[in-house]
């Protein structure tokens, strides 16, 4: 897998904000990427030391409107929660960097 495209963004709510003090970041990432992607993508992109990575798949979403129509709430993707070392820099998604 192409590792410039593993991870796609990160997540914006109170609970990956509140996991920030913790060195831990909450990813977007791609549905076919696996732990050794991220953990290469972030190590050569973002020059971050990974302790953790727990990845999850993110279920659809939806709900019923009657007539046989349905209305999305969430899409459907893949999330990583990753933790960082104490002595790592912080994780900024803006500072990517293509070699």
């Amino acid at each position: 897998m192409d590792l410039s495209r593993v991870i796609v963004g990160g997540f914006v709510t109170e609970k990956a904000e509140r996991l920030k003090g913790e060195r831990t970041y909450t990813l977007r990432v791609d549905p076919a990427a696996s732990k050794v992607d991220v953990f290469k993508a972030l190590k050569e992109y973002f020059d971050v030391e990974v302790t953790s990575i727990r990845v999850m798949h993110v279920r659809q979403k939806s709900r019923a409107l009657g007539a046989g129509r349905s209305f999305t709430k969430r899409h459907a993707g893949k999330k990583a929660l990753v933790t960082l070392s104490s002595k790592s820099k912080a994780l900024d998604l803006a500072q990517f960097k293509a070699n």
